[in-house]
């Protein structure tokens, strides 16, 4: 009988303590409809498990690595925006830049660990950013067509990889890229893929993503493309600390850095701005707690970096969670503990990322969520228009998110002195052309 009132009152301290600690009540909610949240917001955003270590593996970075900083980065990231700021958004490594990364350590020679350089610098400025009104700053004074532009870009860019890596997309001498062969198995096992997955974000199924790929992979595995060699088994070691700042410097990778900074603040500001109006968080136009819901995505890219992962980023899958009820850091807490039990199942989760077929049509249908900015552009003023499209177009032409910023920030300015609005653009805007402007002519970077 003792027993049973030493554990109910040991539950009891523990509901006080998470009511206390998160104040739920005073945001109406409970610890059920914040566990329900925090489940929800998982499955949404557990794809990036699977395809960030796909990704990444590909420019030579080890599986294993990939998937404990993946890992690492999610449940720091995640685990400070619920305890500092206590707002129910995750942070993961983002996709775009994850694909970026790889073609910059492909196309230029370099190894990867000088790569994890860009992005630890850039997170090392994400904080100091973040400390500071100028983070604040450099996001009002950059163009909104600019923004959305390279968030499409973005999008551009991954869903070609996406089509690329399943070989929907194939090498051709005549038009440079064109139609593979249809029939190729794995052509046919994405494309399934894709249309089940539709299906699925159709019929709003919670988790749309995620369970179209445990579709797509159980129709692999009854295929044969798939093999397993366990489900369960003991983590793999975390490699600390694998970047070279140095090589940095030394191959002057400045737009990299910068392309990593921008696009990471810009994507990740938007997302929690975006997902705050939607619970309701907004006060007269202003985040309450902003610097602590900040720092956590910073925090999280500068971490990931020095175990072997793509920049952090606020998932706008969060919104999933806070649809099902998720209002404070209760909800982030349980998706970074259901982040951290999933590096037991390390088996199963690189046998998936292993076949593309799988993972293709996360790339496709994400690029596809990166589009809605565009209808915000306004189409009509050329000079805001152009920008938009030269950045959109030039990511995935160049396979170089750097190389559409850069367009974007030169051709914006120039189109605005020439229609004789040159004072309505900021400074700001001026030395980022000028800047690129150099790059682009004597230090040409992808």
């Amino acid at each position: 009988m003792d027993n049973i009132l030493d554990v109910g009152k040991i539950k009891e301290r523990m509901v006080y303590m998470f009511e206390q600690l998160f104040k739920l009540k005073e945001n109406a909610t409970s610890i059920q409809t914040e566990i329900t949240a925090g489940v929800t917001t998982f499955l949404t955003m557990a794809y990036i498990v699977v395809v960030n270590p796909a990704t990444l593996s590909g420019a030579g970075v080890p599986f294993e690595q990939v998937f404990m900083a993946t890992i690492i980065a999610a449940v720091v990231g995640t685990l400070m925006m619920g305890l500092f700021a206590n707002y129910p958004i995750a942070i993961a490594p983002g996709m775009g830049l994850n694909a970026y990364f790889a073609t910059v350590v492909a196309t230029q020679g370099l190894s990867y660990q000088v790569v994890f350089g860009t992005v630890f610098l850039a997170g090392i400025l994400f904080l100091l950013l973040s400390l500071t009104k100028l983070r604040e700053t450099l996001i009002t004074t950059i163009p909104d067509s600019l923004k959305f532009g390279i968030t499409a870009g973005i999008g551009l860019f991954i869903a070609y990889v996406g089509v690329r890596n399943a070989g929907i997309v194939v090498p051709n001498d005549a038009n440079i890229t064109g139609l593979g062969d249809l029939t190729d198995p794995m052509v046919m096992l994405t494309i399934i893929g894709v249309l089940i997955t539709l299906v699925f974000y159709v019929l709003k199924l919670k988790g749309a993503l995620f369970f179209g790929m445990v579709a797509t992979g159980i129709i692999a595995f009854i295929m044969g493309q798939i093999e397993f060699d366990g489900v369960v088994s003991a983590p793999p070691a975390p490699v600390f600390f694998d970047l070279d700042v140095g090589g940095v410097f030394a191959h002057g990778l400045y737009t990299v850095v910068l392309a990593f900074l921008l696009v990471t603040l810009f994507d990740t500001t938007g997302t929690i701005i975006g997902v705050a109006e939607q619970a309701g968080f907004m006060k007269n136009g202003k985040l309450p707690r902003s610097k602590q819901a900040l720092l956590g995505d910073a925090t999280a890219t500068t971490v990931g970096a020095m175990f072997g992962t793509s920049p952090a980023t606020a998932y706008i899958e969060s919104t999933s969670g806070v649809a099902a009820g998720g209002r404070t850091g209760l909800t982030s807490l349980v998706v970074s503990v259901l982040f951290a039990i999933s590096i037991f199942f390390t088996p199963i989760i690189e046998a998936v990322a292993g076949v593309p077929a799988i993972t293709s049509p996360i790339l496709i249908i994400v690029g596809s969520f990166m589009m809605q900015g565009l209808a915000k552009v306004d189409w009509k003023s050329f000079d805001e228009a152009f920008p938009a499209f030269a950045t959109m177009l030039a990511m995935p032409f160049t396979s170089s998110i750097a190389t559409g910023i850069a367009i974007g920030f030169i051709t914006y300015p120039i189109l605005k002195l020439a229609g004789g609005k040159g004072k309505d653009v900021h400074w700001i805007i001026y030395l980022f052309a000028v800047i690129f402007l150099i790059q682009l002519i004597f230090f040409p970077m992808s």
